[in-house]
């Protein structure tokens, strides 16, 4: 089976996350058809497939997800979201970029890597959510999980996310950015504006605070990674009337944080940052992410190299975007993440050039060759 004639397939299973809508069943049977172990794991509802083939030598997983986000207003698609269609050299449907085009061009390549007669060189595996795009909870992590206890830890990975901004080549990603989310309240005593001794507002130190954190600087990045970054998403009184002095602000804000820090130093920092401003705050931090990072070495070159082979382009190593089941991964093994075009990704009339998503399976034969060769 072609590439495109595959993921029309899975784009006609309208698997919204989490429901998985058939997509798995279909690449599991696709996969079983080359000689394939499959397993659906099925954790909290959530469907997962972990698929492999051969027990020995060096061990390369893909990983990836058929759950796709929310096709939003169905009257504003050209051809509707799951109704894949071919017009001009360009396949549109949601996931065809994010991500199950490379989901099945990473398939079709193994295929063909197996026809041509590479086995007992190794082991493919394939780790394949249904939650990337949801909470993620039962989703990766828990297949990890799984793998641990059935022995079947990689020793490279490589997710298919799309990782360039309009034409293969441009970048493949060998880290992330971590992600810390904050919500800071300030407290006072409610009053009336013409009675303010009376009262405590609590919003001008809640501007300081926040005009602290927006003004410090956390560092200059690094060798891959850009300085770390904090922005205010949201300031909320609650406050409807213009004589009140209101009880509470608060504000939310995020942190995308380079290799320089973990959640819990830049947990310390932030507090010694208020605290030089004020004791009365009230602070919640989330880690969702810590940063990860892929020493440039063998595995990032066999991907690199792959890459240049078929487009000509040297890739450049990047770490920017939001987060990604990368960040499971790493801790495990090297992780490298190299994929299809992201310009479309979770819009309307999400798409793929069919000579992208070829390309795209020619790259990942040629990391199969040079991986196990």
């Amino acid at each position: 089976m072609d590439v495109v004639t595959f993921l029309q397939k899975l784009i006609a299973c309208p698997s919204v996350t989490p429901d998985d809508a058939g997509a798995q069943v279909l690449l599991a049977g696709f996969l079983a058809a080359q000689g394939f172990s499959c397993h659906h794991l099925p954790f909290e509802g959530v469907p997962n497939l972990f698929a492999r083939i051969g027990n020995s030598g060096p061990h390369l997983c893909y990983a990836g997800h058929t759950d796709v986000v929310p096709p939003g207003p169905l009257d504003q698609w050209t051809y509707g979201p799951f109704n894949p269609t071919i017009k001009d050299g360009i396949i549109y449907g949601r996931g065809a970029s994010d991500m199950k085009g490379s989901v099945a061009a990473f398939a079709v390549a193994a295929a063909h890597y197996l026809k041509a007669g590479h086995t007992g060189e190794g082991s493919i595996s394939l780790l394949i959510t249904g939650d990337e795009e949801g909470s993620a909870i039962h989703g990766t992590r828990r297949v990890l999980d799984w793998m641990k206890e059935q022995n079947h830890i990689p020793d490279v990975a490589l997710i298919g996310e799309p990782t360039n901004p309009s034409a293969l080549g441009q970048e493949i990603k060998i880290g992330r950015r971590g992600s810390l989310t904050g919500k800071l309240v300030a407290n006072g005593k409610q009053g009336h504006v013409a009675y303010q001794d009376l009262a405590d507002n609590p919003l001008p130190r809640l501007i300081k605070l926040l005009n602290a954190l927006c003004d410090y600087r956390f560092d200059e990045g690094t060798q891959f990674f850009p300085p770390t970054n904090l922005e205010v998403v949201s300031i909320d009184v609650g406050n409807s009337a213009d004589n009140v002095i209101p009880q509470s602000g608060r504000a939310s804000f995020n942190i995308r944080f380079n290799d320089l820090w973990t959640g819990e130093t830049l947990t310390d920092k932030l507090r010694d940052i208020l605290n030089a401003v004020s004791e009365h705050y009230e602070l919640t931090l989330t880690c969702g992410a810590e940063s990860f990072l892929t020493q440039p070495g063998t595995w990032p070159d066999v991907v690199r190299d792959a890459v240049h082979d078929i487009t000509g382009k040297t890739p450049a190593y990047t770490t920017n975007g939001g987060t990604s089941d990368a960040r499971f991964i790493a801790p495990i093994c090297p992780v490298i993440e190299c994929g299809a075009i992201n310009a479309t990704v979770h819009q309307i009339d999400e798409n793929a050039r069919i000579s992208d998503l070829e390309d795209l399976t020619r790259i990942y034969i040629r990391i199969l060759e040079r991986y196990f060769s």
